[in-house]
């Protein structure tokens, strides 16, 4: 059968994604075995067991290339956005410190960072909450296995103890949550003996001093930025464009403001070899494709932001007949997250097509969960899910980019409200606002459907997180200009934005 044939036939009523024998759940061990135990993963679990579902949960961290390690979480937990929001928090009060001085307080002498306490700090509380999740799975009744999964076939899963130790578990329903891991790029002489990924930065217990990051994703940025505002002397190598499936107009104003703000980018340059010198640094060799030639430095760190590999490898989904899309690697899923095999199920940054995104990955489970456990039908809606870049300057979207809008619309189709402002904050502080700027993305006839909506600026993901529920209602250009805003506040001038690209008119915004 064709796959898309396959997908119709499945999802044509609730009922047939199950094989009726499945409904004996006595033969069987557990009623759902989930693998991974990340957002996703933790909160499928629970919420099947507190559905009344006999739940395992089996999760197991396979140390980095350097040999950092951590406890239940998963990525977001770990070596993801808490401790990188902790991090980039540490550079924003540094940048407060200076802008205090403006607004009257007196701060004598010198102001330094120590990274040891910081992160002993951020490491402490992540712990905690590696703690916190396996309190929670205890008081759910949720099994927890410190074990790697992989599958056996599409009810049994095997599961591997860190000393060698094998047992196996079958289930109804197995929910893969794997996630995905850094990428080295193994091409390059060095980089894996040397370097670094995300995995390690957050648990280095002496500072990373002089350090070049390799990459211009969000999550290069996030931490050359955290890196900079630390006082760390940081570089971006860039091999072609920043922030690559985000609008490229504020990925561009994100960037300004980091070179402004003091980290250094090698535009257009790709790494070439990383070697030890006698004194302990690092000397890097790179090519710029602009003048063909090759340079070098030293560094003190290495940290390698070149994207991200789901983690199928030793699932063993072959065994099972789940399909992977060949191109990524990803688990090729339906719009309910069944994968080929209709009791499997994948969900979070292993899935293909899904956004690697803490929340979709929270919400899909527990959606997953509740279908499985018959209280539900409902599925994941992907659209229009609003997410933030924490950069120095940061950088809130919700729904599509200026470019996506075009493509999907035509040019002439849309019209482009923005702004420039200067946050009331910045003021007093004298600090440049030129890069703080605001997007809105509409169609041009009818009601002026808000296809997108971009800012730059402080809080931007507060802002930006109340503007999203106005997607989930349709909201429409009018409805925008007839919001009241709170003054005086950075979000208000979302309300206020009236000047329209086409007209070619200044849209710095001045005065209340």
């Amino acid at each position: 059968m064709a796959a898309s044939c396959r997908w119709r036939h499945r999802f044509k009523s609730f009922g047939c994604l199950h094989n009726p024998k499945r409904h004996l759940t006595s033969l069987y061990d557990y009623d759902i075995v989930v693998i991974g135990g990340g957002s996703g993963g933790l909160a499928c679990s629970k919420e099947a067991a507190q559905l009344g579902k006999k739940v395992a949960v089996l999760d197991y961290v396979e140390p980095s290339a350097k040999g950092t390690k951590w406890g239940l979480g998963g990525t977001c937990v770990n070596v993801g956005c808490i401790p990188k929001k902790l991090m980039h928090q540490a550079a924003l009060l540094g940048s407060a410190v200076k802008d205090g001085q403006k607004y009257g307080w007196k701060i004598p002498g010198p102001v330094s960072h120590d990274w040891v306490t910081m992160a002993d700090r951020v490491q402490n509380h992540v712990k905690s909450l590696n703690w916190g999740h396996r309190v929670q799975l205890q008081d759910k009744k949720v099994k927890y296995l410190n074990m790697k999964g992989s599958l056996v076939d599409e009810h049994t899963v095997r599961g591997v103890t860190p000393k060698g130790k094998e047992m196996q578990l079958t289930a109804r329903d197995i929910v893969i949550a794997t996630g995905g891991r850094p990428k080295y790029p193994t091409h390059v002489p060095g980089a894996v003996e040397y370097g670094i990924t995300s995995d390690d930065i957050f648990w280095l217990k002496q500072s990373p001093g002089k350090t070049l990051v390799v990459g211009a994703s969000y999550v290069a940025l996030e931490c050359a930025g955290f890196l900079t505002g630390v006082g760390l002397d940081t570089t971006v190598m860039v091999r072609s464009i920043g922030l690559r499936g985000f609008d490229q107009q504020m990925a561009g104003l994100v960037t300004d403001y980091m070179e402004a703000y003091g980290t250094k980018f090698a535009w257009k340059c790709v790494p070439k070899k990383v070697e030890k010198l006698p004194s302990g640094t690092l000397q890097v060799t790179w090519t710029d494709m602009l003048s063909k030639r090759d340079e070098c430095d030293t560094f003190d760190t290495v940290l390698w932001a070149v994207g991200r590999a789901p983690e199928t490898q030793h699932l063993g989904l072959e065994k099972a007949g789940v399909q992977i899309n060949q191109e990524t690697g990803k688990i090729v899923v339906g719009p309910d997250e069944a994968t080929s095999v209709p009791n499997i199920y994948a969900i979070g940054d292993i899935s293909q097509g899904r956004p690697e995104l803490t929340p979709t990955a929270i919400k899909a489970g527990k959606l997953l969960a509740r279908r499985l456990a018959r209280q539900a039908s409902e599925f994941m809606n992907y659209d229009n899910v609003p997410t933030t870049v924490f950069t120095p300057l940061e950088y809130s979207c919700v729904g599509l980019s200026e470019q996506e809008a075009e493509l999907r619309h035509g040019k002439d189709a849309i019209e482009v409200f923005h702004a420039f402002y200067k946050p009331l904050e910045f003021t007093v502080a004298e600090r440049d606002a030129s890069q703080c700027y605001i997007k809105v993305v509409c169609l041009r006839g009818g009601d002026q459907r808000i296809l997108g909506m971009h800012f730059t600026g402080p809080n931007a993901g507060e802002v930006t997180q109340g503007f999203a529920l106005g997607f989930q209602c349709g909201a429409t250009y009018p409805h925008l200009l007839n919001t009241v805003g709170i003054h005086p506040t950075s979000a208000e001038e979302l309300t206020k934005v009236h000047i329209t690209k086409r007209s070619g008119l200044d849209a710095t915004v001045t005065g209340c």
